[in-house]
């Protein structure tokens, strides 16, 4: 059974930093793709960062600078670090694996972690 399991959210203030951490078991986490999505309260999830089974990165334009995603395929972790927050980021933040196996699509969540920015 794979589990996906974020821990690292909580309060700051603006301009502070956490690191989120999300540990991946029951799944060769190596051969899959990772990233970090968000849901605001009465908005969409939408995606922060992303990280190749290659170590390829993205971030949306909203974080870039701010953010930065990583993985330790020895330890089967994806971080998510977030410097000089905003109340904007204000969210539940998920972590997301993803693989593509012999034409299906297989993807798996995380329970989430609530990261709350005050002013």
């Amino acid at each position: 059974q794979v589990q996906l399991v974020e821990s690292g959210g909580g309060l700051v203030q603006a301009g502070g930093s956490l690191r989120l951490s999300c540990a991946v078991s029951g799944a060769p986490f190596s051969l899959h793709n990772m990233a970090w999505y968000r849901q605001a309260p009465g908005k969409e999830r939408e995606v922060v960062a992303t990280i190749t089974t290659a170590f390829g990165t993205h971030h949306v334009d909203s974080v870039k600078g701010r953010f930065s995603i990583s993985r330790d395929n020895a330890k089967n972790t994806v971080d998510l670090q977030m410097n000089s927050l905003k109340p904007e980021d204000t969210a539940v933040y998920y972590c997301r694996a993803q693989r593509s196996l012999w034409g299906r699509e297989y993807e798996y969540w995380g329970q989430g972690t609530r990261v709350t920015v005050s002013s």
